[in-house]
C-alpha cells in the first residue's frame, strides 16, 4: 500500500466518488451519477466544517476508495466525543485488496488523533459482506438503527 495516498476529497473526485457510491445495488437507486451540482454543493459544506473529513484513496492518480468520517462531541459517555464512519466504497478493481482495511485503519488512526472514545459506523440489513468485514476490523453489532426519511 506504499503507493497509495489518503487525502480529503475535492471537487475533481466527486464524479469518481460518486460513482463508487452508485455501484451497487442500493446506491443505484438513490445516486444521481448525472446530476453532479448536488454532490458539489455537499462537498462545499463538508469542506468548511472542520468535524467533517471526506476522504479518497488514491493509487496512481485515480480514486479508487473513498470514506467520510463525522466526528461527533457529546455529553453522554462522560463527555465523550466519537466519531461516526459513512459512506464507504472501494472501486470494484480493488476489492479484495486490502484497500477498504487501510481506510478504516486511516479512520480510526483520526478519531485516535482527534480524541475520539469511540467509533461507530452502520451498515444496511443487505450489506452481509461488509458486515463480516466490519466484523473482522474488531467492530460489534451492538445496536439497532432507525431511520426516518425526511
Amino acid at each position: 500500500m506504499a503507493d497509495l495516498e489518503i487525502r480529503p476529497a475535492r471537487a475533481d473526485d466527486v464524479r469518481a466518488i460518486v460513482g463508487m457510491l452508485a455501484d451497487d445495488p442500493l446506491g443505484a437507486q438513490r445516486e444521481s451519477p448525472d446530476d453532479l451540482g448536488p454532490y458539489l454543493t455537499a462537498l462545499e459544506r463538508l469542506s468548511s466544517d472542520p468535524n467533517q473529513h471526506l476522504v479518497v484513496a488514491v493509487r496512481e492518480d485515480r480514486v479508487v476508495g473513498t470514506l467520510q468520517l463525522t466526528v461527533v462531541p457529546g455529553l453522554s459517555r462522560r463527555g465523550a466525543t466519537r466519531s461516526i464512519i459513512e459512506g464507504v466504497r472501494i472501486h470494484a478493481d480493488e476489492r479484495g485488496s486490502g484497500l477498504g482495511s487501510r481506510l478504516i485503519e486511516w479512520a480510526i488512526e483520526e478519531s485516535r488523533r482527534q480524541d475520539c472514545r469511540l467509533v461507530q459506523l452502520t451498515s444496511d440489513n443487505t450489506r452481509t459482506d461488509a458486515h463480516r468485514f466490519y466484523e473482522r476490523l474488531g467492530f460489534t453489532a451492538s445496536h439497532v438503527g432507525f431511520k426516518l426519511a425526511l
